[in-house]
């Protein structure tokens, strides 16, 4: 594991670059920048917290020849001195300065961008990384261990953290605010219809929760082709498909990448007044079982005349309800227009299939099945009403079979390995450092140490496979967890 660790540091070469930008002083200075990383990664290789004395007592714990040759031991004056916690709070604080903003702004700066993608990138082996995989962008929370301000107040331990809101699928409320950051990350994962890839982080980004983190994560995509990583389907939820064209779409079908992406739950299904005469369908709709549909007919008359319809209700009040003729007792009310009536009198319309085969050629009494039919989405898959985006450069996709109307939800993954409570968690007080820059170095190295292990249990599984396969066996599934509930507990005898 040591040797490894040392390989990834050594491949991103983050640590002579960030060893140039620290200032010259007057003392020697025992810990260097490539022991540091090294340190923090070996503390959570351990499923220790983000802690920098888990890093401290993680450098002293290696063997004495080891000690020697990272510099945690060396020979003083007075003797062989070995590695203090001031030594390593003042390192990590040096680099702390030297990759932060000189005024923060809740985005990561650009020096601090390229570690943090350069150490991934590192984490990656080479057979890995030619590989024709998917990216899956998310974020989560990442709450800071400050307090947050006094209301009315902006005052507290970290100034760059703002009040963010984040889901939860506990028993309970299934939202809530938080104090901290959003940890946007892109994932690796298999191509449609191709065969599986080990799940890396590929790339990461930190920001505050008064920014957006589609905005932020962006860059961080784009700039990954000028890195010789090719963009492939990106597959995101719906919280990245109601972003601008400009903030999200545009750029990453510039850099190569192809949206796959759920739309956004204002942008489902039958939208507008069924009842109109000139009502047509303006949001795409992902349909069960796409059939050719006729076109909207003629809405029903108005039956009275607003002003009408006033005098008779006022004139009714007025008159006893035994003197109110029988078919005016009988009268019903009827449903509001904007819903529709009960048997299938006033279907929903929706727009005709796009793909229709048309008429059968002469001689063809079998003719081949056609495909599923395609809705024709009338507007971009955003809201529309933006100023100064061209309708036209935003529309869906439609070649074949449209990318963004495929289901992601089978090839997304979340962040359930950084979150798991038996080894890594980032949840509240996990690192007690405060500040977006080092907050991300921990959260950069965390990555790193997961790429490790879920390159470890791939290996060990394709290894399984491969001697099951020789032996004549199938592969071996992954096991599902047992559920048992009170009702199959009561009865058994």
């Amino acid at each position: 594991m040591l040797t490894r660790l040392e390989d990834i540091i050594d491949a991103s070469g983050a640590a002579p670059r960030i060893e140039a930008m620290l200032p010259a002083g007057v003392r020697h200075r025992q810990l260097r920048v490539r022991t540091l990383l090294l340190g923090m990664l070996l503390a959570l290789a351990d499923r220790r917290p983000a802690h920098l004395t888990e890093v401290h007592a993680a450098l002293i714990t290696l063997p004495g020849p080891d000690q020697a040759r990272l510099g945690v031991t060396q020979d003083w004056d007075s003797g062989p001195h070995q590695l203090t916690y001031r030594q390593v709070e003042r390192t990590f604080g040096l680099i702390t300065a030297a990759l932060a903003k000189n005024t923060p702004d809740g985005i990561p700066s650009a020096a601090l961008t390229a570690v943090l993608d350069d150490l991934l990138e590192a984490s990656i082996p080479d057979e890995c990384k030619d590989a024709p995989a998917s990216l899956a962008a998310d974020w989560t929370d990442a709450e800071s261990f400050s307090r947050p301000p006094h209301h009315g107040s902006k005052a507290c331990a970290d100034p760059e953290a703002s009040w963010g809101h984040r889901n939860s699928n506990l028993p309970g409320p299934k939202g809530e605010m938080f104090f901290g950051y959003y940890l946007s990350a892109a994932t690796m994962t298999r191509d449609e219809d191709g065969p599986a890839v080990p799940e890396l982080t590929r790339r990461i980004t930190l920001s505050s929760c008064h920014a957006d983190p589609v905005r932020a994560l962006t860059p961080v995509l784009t700039r990954m082709p000028g890195a010789g990583v090719a963009l492939g389907d990106i597959l995101a939820d719906s919280g990245y498909a109601h972003r601008g064209a400009g903030a999200w779409a545009l750029p990453l079908r510039a850099a190569g990448a192809q949206l796959v992406q759920d739309l956004h739950p204002h942008d489902r299904g039958p939208q507008g007044n069924p009842s109109r005469r000139d009502h047509r369908q303006r949001k795409p709709v992902l349909p069960r079982h796409p059939k050719a549909t006729a076109a909207p007919g003629p809405a029903s008359p108005r039956r009275h005349p607003r002003r009408h319809r006033r005098a008779r209700h006022r004139h009714r009040r007025t008159r006893p309800p035994q003197t109110r003729p029988a078919h005016r007792r009988r009268h019903r009310r009827l449903p509001p227009r904007h819903l529709p009536r009960r048997h299938g009198q006033t279907p929903l319309p929706a727009p005709p299939c796009l793909d229709d085969p048309g008429p059968l050629p002469p001689g063809d009494p079998h003719p081949a099945a056609a495909p599923a039919g395609l809705l024709h989405p009338a507007d971009p898959h955003h809201h529309t009403g933006r100023r100064g985006e061209d309708p036209a450069e935003t529309r869906l996709p439609l070649g074949g079979a449209p990318a963004l109307l495929r289901p992601p939800h089978q090839r997304r993954r979340g962040f359930s390995t950084i979150k798991d409570p038996a080894s890594n968690t980032i949840s509240r007080g996990w690192c007690r450092l405060m500040g977006l820059t080092p907050l991300a170095l921990w959260l950069a190295a965390l990555h790193a140490i997961r790429n490790q292990r879920i390159l470890t249990a791939w290996n060990a599984r394709q290894a399984e496979n491969q001697r099951r396969a020789a032996a004549g066996l199938p592969p071996r599934t992954r096991k599902r967890r047992r559920k048992t509930t009170l009702a199959s507990l009561t009865t058994q005898p």
